[in-house]
Parts: structure tokens; sequence; C-alpha cells
């Protein structure tokens, strides 16, 4: 496997990005323990989960909290979503007036209804105007000490595009990168991604000197490399692939450096994987919650292995970290990593569906003033 020698490290202000790999923010999965597993198994860029901007700006303590980074964790990397210029604003000038992170992403790529009917999220960069206040004021208030990036969809449906418009709205007010996930809001997770939008988008931004990442159905170090190879992306974003791998990032950056590829662990190895994420939470979070959270990755962490469904559904009502060592410990002789389970979509799929937006969104592109009211995002992905 060769790297891509046409390709450089991604600038993040005085940052350099190598491999060109990101972890997309995803919130209730991209926090400070998920971070951490993800970066001791291979370098590149890993966001928070995202953080509403309202809350942070008044104060609420829940989204205070949202923003934890390791000691050695650089750049520290942060996901805002609002939909008011003004708390986006107000939030980055936070960040940077307490030297909270090292970068900022706003996210206009969530899909989820809570989100798109307030229009927040994908919803959000129909409205040219409101889009560019927003991310020219981020810019502004980070005045130049963080640099800020945006991370969307192609549009909210294939009537309703947005990715053009808004990319070239987003360079001209500063953006260090955009992200581009190349599905529309309507197709939810569903489906494949339209790589070619990514082409289209990186022909569009030719001559800004703004970067285009990819990120949708990237389940393998090669698809990956064939994003880039077919898109001319210059890096690109991985979501629900890691799910239960954080040894992704690992092969990630072997094949972006044409390194052999290290290859995927077998069941005990995995385990113990799983065990080093369920006590990284506890530090975090104490054991009761953290035995809680480690229950949703536990079903991708054994995708494709041969375990009992009685262990599965033992596992999936874990409650300590002594019966979590003692039902791994049941899992018995190793077995390699499933084949079956290489390339297969993980995490939240479902079906297309019509994106639940405010009234009279579509009448227009005009300008709009939108509820800023957190739309109950802790169980949401970044889109």
């Amino acid at each position: 496997m060769v790297q891509n020698t046409s390709m450089g490290a991604l600038a993040l202000g005085t940052h350099q990005v190598w491999p060109p790999v990101v972890l997309a923010p995803m919130a209730g999965i991209t926090n400070r323990a998920f971070r951490r597993l993800c970066r001791e198994h291979g370098a590149g860029l890993y966001v928070n989960e995202m953080v509403t901007a309202r809350g942070l700006v008044e104060g609420d303590k829940t989204s205070r909290a949202m923003v934890s980074f390791d000691v050695d964790e650089s750049p520290r990397s942060l996901q805002l979503y609002g939909t008011d210029a003004a708390s986006i604003a107000g939030a980055v000038a936070l960040v940077v007036r307490e030297n909270l992170a090292d970068h900022i992403d706003l996210n206009f790529g969530c899909p989820v209804p809570k989100v798109t009917r307030k229009g927040g999220g994908a919803a959000l960069p129909w409205k040219r105007a409101l889009f560019a206040r927003i991310v020219g004021g981020a810019v502004v208030a980070a005045d130049g000490a963080v640099p800020v990036t945006i991370k969307m969809r192609i549009g909210i449906d294939d009537e309703h595009p947005t990715h053009l418009e808004a990319g070239r709205i987003a360079a001209a007010e500063g953006v260090a990168w955009v992200a581009l996930h190349a599905r529309t809001a309507a197709q939810h997770y569903a489906g494949n991604a339209d790589w070619s939008a990514i082409t289209e988008l990186k022909a569009h931004l030719a001559g800004t000197g703004v970067p285009v990442l990819g990120n949708g159905d990237i389940w393998e170090p090669a698809d990956a490399l064939r994003m880039v190879a077919e898109t001319g992306c210059d890096g690109v974003v991985v979501g629900r692939g890691c799910l239960g791998r954080p040894w992704l990032f690992g092969n990630l950056a072997a094949a972006f450096d044409g390194r052999p590829d290290p290859g995927n662990p077998g069941l005990l190895q995995v385990a113990a994987t799983l065990r080093r994420h369920a006590e990284l939470m506890t530090d975090d979070l104490g054991e009761f919650k953290a035995c809680q959270e480690i229950r949703k990755h536990i079903a991708w962490y054994l995708k494709g292995f041969a375990v009992g469904s009685e262990l599965r559904q033992a596992l999936g009502l874990v409650g300590s970290l002594a019966e979590l060592n003692l039902l791994l410990s049941a899992l018995g002789s190793d077995q390699a990593f499933p084949t079956a389970s290489l390339g297969v979509p993980r995490g939240r799929a479902g079906s297309p569906r019509k994106v639940a937006l405010p009234d009279g969104w579509l009448n227009d592109a005009g300008d709009a003033v939108v509820d800023d009211e957190d739309a109950g995002l802790a169980a949401l992905s970044g889109g």
C-alpha cells in the first residue's frame, strides 16, 4: 500500500494534522474516554461531541462539563451547534478567552428532526444570509486565535442541495476547511453516500485554498484511500466506521503512511479494548454511569463474533466493572476477526424520510429568525 504522496498534512492554525483523518463528532460517543482510546491507536484529529453554543454562553453546567480534554490531547477540537449568530459568536469568544479548545467546528450536518425542525443542523445552510452571519461571526470572534471549520451535508434533499453555495460562503468567510458528509438530510444515514458531491465541491472551491474533507461510507482503510483518489479531497472524516473499532485509526494511519496494514484484532484483544474503554469512562463518569454508557458500545465491539445470545444479553445489562470482567472472561477461546463484518455499515441507518422543517422554510432561501432553544442534542449524531 503506497501513500498518496500528492497529499500533505492538513493545516489547522498552528497545527499540522497527519494523517489527514478526522474523527467525526458524535454526540454521546466521542467523549474524552473514546477519543483517548482512539488516540492510543493512531494519529489524526479527534473531535469532541457537539456542545450547544447557547448552553455554553449561558453557563449551563452540562454544556461546560462536555468541554473536557486530556492534558496531552492536542489539538483540542470542539464542535459547536447553534442557530443564532450571536450565540455562536459568544461561544467562540468564550472558548478563545478561556483557552478551552484549539479548534472549533460548526455543525451544519445533523439530520435529526429535533434539530432540523428548528432550522438547525443540515437545514440551516438553506438560509444563505443566516448561514453567512453564523460562519462569519464565528471566524471574527475567533480573531485568528482558533481556526474555525464547518461540517455539512449535500443539502436538505435532492431538490434542495446547499453544499456548493454553502461551501463558497464558508470559504469567503475564512474557514480553515469544509467537511462534507455526502448524503442529504432526507437520506439520514440510509443508502450510499454520493462521493461525486465531494468531487463537485472540491472543484467548486478550487482556487480558494480551502481544503475539502470527505465523509460517508468509510468502513475500511481502503475506502479512505479510494475516496481521496476518486474525489481529490484533502482528507477524510470517519464516523460510524469506528464504532466498536477504535483501532481503525491505526489502520488508517498505516494506509496513509504506506505502511503494511496491521489488520484487525481477534476476539480476546477486542475484549481487552472494550474493557479499556469501560475503564477510561469510569475515570471520567464513575463506575455506574460508565457501565450504563458502555452497553451501547458492546454490540459494535462484538459484531460478527460467535458469542452466545445469553452472554450478549448479560453484557448488555452489565452494571459494574467486576461483572464486565467476569462476563468477558466467559468469551472462551480466541476467534479471528470476522471477515463478514469488514466493510459493513455500523451504527444507525434507517430509511430515507421527509425532513422536519420550520413552517415555510423552503419557500425561499432568504433570511430567517429561528429558535435557538437547545434541541435535546445529548443523544444525537454530529451528522
